[in-house]
């Protein structure tokens, strides 16, 4: 069995950005659940609805939906602190920090268990909520307190570990895409991941892509530099970026430890191309010609599709389960 799942968000229905509130926003996560349902993915996700800030549209609020919350997080970013935050490594598409710590970082009001709670309430059936990775996190801070960034990220790992425990999903997925581009810190990155992990008791998928910054690739990686890191999480699943990468890439995936149940991106969600059925059964095919018959157990989008327009949203996803269906049946 294939199973079919969605990376994690969904366009914002464009009544809710008109007349947001709190009953707009569970209305639309009950119509997020059922265009899925409809579409036939096995493992919806409530669409990310909760985290949309119009003033971080790039991001879509994974960053600062988690940061800005905290304790010993300060938001307000003055002129010094983008600055000196600009002369740090590996951030150069961001001009400014998510957020300068100054204290020990804690949860402050940040709550995930509300949220996810809401989300469990008009799923009408199991789904999966997604956590950003803390080493993504960590790279977009300044920090003025901690003085070295290991432990920055394992401050950032207990805040989120505490978080997840007790959620009311089925799966737990954290979301990395900036190691991809920084493989070195690939062992640091799986333990602060594997803590997070740890910490739930049901399901746990991992989703890796190369950058999805206002539909842009951002790093320039290869899964070959990764594999080490994959095959050190405590994850039950993974959920990777393929359909925008480059063929031969996947070839490195065949030596993923086989206790890892492998998820392919068949979906491209950098362009407005509605996939056929035709074209994902094919994707499959190449994939599993590839990495071994029976190693793929999902196929999903490559990442997110809050940048995307409903309308082609709507329709991508549903030729998942088509596609699948037209695979299997000629296998």
């Amino acid at each position: 069995m294939i199973l079919t799942t969605t990376v994690g968000s969904y366009p914002i229905p464009a009544w809710l950005a008109a007349l947001p509130s709190e009953q707009a926003r569970l209305d639309a996560t009950r119509v997020v659940f059922d265009i899925q349902r409809q579409a036939r993915i096995d493992l919806p996700t409530d669409g990310e609805l909760y985290r949309f800030d119009v003033n971080h549209p790039d991001t879509n609020g994974m960053i600062e939906y988690f940061i800005r919350p905290m304790a010993g997080v300060r938001a307000q970013v003055g002129r010094s602190d983008s600055e000196a935050f600009a002369r740090q490594p590996g951030m150069g598409f961001r001009r400014k920090p998510a957020g300068v710590v100054e204290g020990t970082l804690g949860e402050g009001s940040l709550n995930l268990a509300a949220d996810c709670a809401l989300a469990a309430s008009v799923a009408s059936g199991d789904f999966k909520f997604t956590v950003t990775s803390p080493y993504m996190l960590a790279r977009t801070l300044l920090d003025r307190h901690y003085g070295n960034f290991e432990d920055l990220l394992m401050a950032l790992a207990d805040v989120l570990a505490q978080q997840v425990a007790g959620l009311p999903c089925a799966c737990l997925q954290i979301d990395e895409a900036n190691v991809t581009g920084n493989p070195a810190d690939g062992p640091l990155a799986a333990i602060a991941i594997n803590r997070i992990l740890d910490a739930f008791t049901g399901r746990r998928a991992v989703h890796l892509c190369f950058g999805n910054y206002g539909g842009q690739s951002i790093q320039q990686g290869k899964w070959r530099a990764l594999v080490a890191f994959l095959n050190s999480l405590h994850a039950d699943h993974l959920v990777l970026e393929a359909a925008h990468r480059p063929a031969g890439d996947l070839h490195a995936l065949r030596d993923v430890d086989p206790r890892l149940h492998l998820g392919i991106g068949v979906v491209d969600v950098k362009v407005n191309h509605i996939e056929t059925a035709e074209e994902i059964a094919l994707r499959i095919e190449c994939a599993e010609r590839i990495l071994g018959p029976g190693r793929i157990a999902w196929i999903h989008p490559d990442c997110g599709l809050w940048m995307l327009h409903r309308s082609i949203v709507d329709r991508k996803i549903t030729v998942l389960a088509a596609g699948r269906d037209l695979y299997l049946g000629r296998r």
